[in-house]
C-alpha cells in the first residue's frame, strides 16, 4: 500500500492532455444550448436543465490500516428528477469534482431521456485513488461514504451504480451499508450489484453491447456492411473489450485496441477474444506484442469506425484534423470535446454520441431496479433481448431527428432528449 494522500496523484491510465481540458459541466451546458436551439421550448425550461437541483458534498474518514485517519471529499450531484428517482455512476478516481459530477449527471438525465426510462441524472464520487487502498480500507471508506449520503439515495429518490474505480464489490458493500441502516434488505438502493445479492445478469457487459448494437447499426445506415468493417478501439476495459468481442463476433475487422501501455495493432485483423481486457488482467493489452503503437498513434489509424472507449477528452482540437476514421462512435463518456466536435462536424465525419451509444449501462440498471422492486430474476437471454430493443428503439428516434431535421447525430439524440423534457417539465409545472 502506498502511503501518502491518494488524492493527488492521477493513475496513468487516466492521464490526459490538460492543455486541451474542458469540463464535463462545460460541454454539457453548451450541448444543451445547442439542442434548445433546434427546438421551440421556453427558455425557462432550458434555465432549470443547466443547474443542479443539489449537490452533497461530504467528508470522509478514514482509519488507514496503520491507524492513522486521513479524511476524503465526496460528493453526489443530483440533476434533475422530472421523470423519476435520479440515477446515476459513482466513481473513485483522484480527480473526482464538484463540476465533473454535475456535468455527469447532466449527460445522464439525457440519457435516461433518450431512451425514455423513468430515470432523472445523477453522478458522484469520492476524491481518491482506490489503487492506494488496501480492500479492507476500500470497503470502509465505501461504507463510511454510504452512511454519509444515505439520506440522499434510496430506491425511490436516487440509485447509484458502479463508475470508475468502482466495481460490484462496491454496490454490494454499498446495498449492505444502506440496508443495515434501513432495517431491512434493499437490494433497490443501487444497480450494478452481484446477481446472488439482487444483481442483474449481463449489467457489466451491457455499455459495449449498446456500443456494439449502435455500431452495426451505423453502419448499416451508411450502407456499410458489418462483415470486413475495421474498427479501433481506444480503451479495452469493460466497455471496449465487450464491444469488440462482439463486434468481432458479428464479422467485424478489429484492427487495434489499447491499455495505458499502447496500441496493439494489426491491419488484418486481431483475435480480440484471447486479449485480456483490462478486467481479466489489468494493463496486459501490449503484453505479448514487440512493437506497440503509442496511443496518439490510434487516431491516426485508417479505419471505417473508431471507438473511444476510455476516458472524456481524448478527441480533442489538437488531434481532430489528423482522425482517419470514416464514423466515430463514442464508448466513453464525454470522450470529444466541442472544438473537436466542430472540427469533426466540419470534416463530415459523423459521431454518434455516448448518451446514445453506451447507454447499455443504464438500461440494464434500470432492468435491475425492476428485478429487485418485483423480486423477480431475469435470465441472461431476456436481459439481452430486451436491451436489443430498447437500444434499437432509442436508435430509431434519434435516427428520425437526424433525417427530418438534418442535424448531427448528437444534436439529434439531444434534441429527443429535450423533448422529453420540456414536455415532462411543462405537465408537471413549477411548484410556487
Amino acid at each position: 500500500m502506498a502511503s501518502g494522500s491518494p488524492r493527488h496523484e492521477p493513475p496513468a491510465e487516466d492521464a490526459t492532455d490538460l492543455t486541451e481540458f474542458e469540463s464535463a459541466l462545460e460541454t454539457a451546458r453548451r450541448q444543451l444550448a445547442r439542442a434548445a436551439s433546434h427546438l421551440d421550448i421556453e427558455s425557462n425550461t432550458v434555465e432549470r436543465l443547466n443547474h443542479p437541483a443539489k449537490v452533497h458534498e461530504v467528508s470522509v474518514p478514514l482509519e488507514r490500516d496503520d491507524g492513522s485517519l486521513e479524511m476524503f471529499t465526496g460528493y453526489r450531484a443530483q440533476h434533475d428528477s422530472v421523470r423519476g428517482p435520479y440515477k446515476g455512476g459513482l466513481r473513485f478516481h483522484p480527480g473526482v469534482t464538484h463540476d465533473e459530477c454535475v456535468g455527469l449527471a447532466m449527460w445522464m438525465t439525457w440519457k435516461c431521456a433518450v431512451l425514455d426510462l423513468p430515470f432523472g441524472g445523477a453522478k458522484g464520487g469520492v476524491v481518491v485513488n482506490p489503487k492506494q487502498l488496501s480492500s479492507d480500507e476500500e470497503e470502509r471508506l465505501t461504507r463510511r461514504f454510504t452512511q454519509e449520503i444515505r439520506d440522499s439515495i434510496g430506491p425511490n429518490r436516487d440509485i447509484p451504480a458502479p463508475d470508475m474505480g468502482t466495481n460490484e464489490q462496491t454496490m454490494a458493500w454499498i446495498m449492505d451499508a444502506y440496508s443495515m441502516q434501513q432495517g431491512e434488505t434493499t437490494p433497490g438502493v443501487v444497480t450494478g450489484k452481484p446477481p446472488v445479492v439482487g444483481g442483474s445478469y449481463g449489467r457489466s457487459e451491457a455499455p459495449g453491447r449498446s456500443v456494439a448494437i449502435i455500431t452495426r447499426e451505423v453502419c448499416e445506415y451508411y450502407d456499410r456492411s458489418l462483415e470486413g468493417t475495421t474498427v479501433a478501439v481506444q480503451g479495452f476495459g469493460s466497455v471496449g473489450a465487450s464491444a469488440a468481442r462482439l463486434l468481432d463476433s458479428w464479422g467485424a475487422t478489429i484492427v487495434a485496441v489499447s491499455d495505458v501501455n499502447g496500441v496493439v495493432y494489426d491491419p488484418e485483423g486481431l483475435d480480440v477474444q484471447s486479449i485480456p481486457s483490462h478486467d481479466e488482467e489489468p494493463e496486459a493489452v501490449t503484453k505479448h506484442v514487440d512493437d506497440a503503437l503509442t496511443n496518439e498513434e490510434l487516431f491516426e489509424l485508417d479505419v471505417d469506425v473508431l471507438i473511444p472507449a476510455a476516458i472524456g477528452n481524448v478527441i480533442t482540437e489538437a488531434n481532430a484534423d489528423v482522425i482517419q476514421a470514416n464514423i466515430i462512435v463514442e464508448g466513453a463518456n464525454g470522450p470529444t470535446t466541442s472544438a473537436a466536435d466542430t472540427i469533426l462536424n466540419n470534416r463530415e465525419i459523423p459521431v454518434v454520441p455516448d448518451i446514445l451509444a453506451n447507454a447499455g449501462g443504464v438500461t440494464v440498471s434500470y432492468f435491475e431496479w425492476l428485478q429487485d422492486i418485483n423480486r423477480r430474476s431475469w435470465s441472461l437471454e431476456r436481459v439481452n433481448n430486451e436491451l436489443e430493443k430498447e437500444m434499437l428503439a432509442a436508435w430509431d428516434d434519434v435516427r428520425l431527428e437526424v433525417d427530418d431535421r438534418d442535424v448531427s447525430w448528437r444534436d439529434g439524440a439531444y434534441i429527443v432528449a429535450l423533448s422529453r423534457l420540456a414536455e415532462a417539465q411543462e405537465a408537471r409545472g413549477l411548484w410556487p
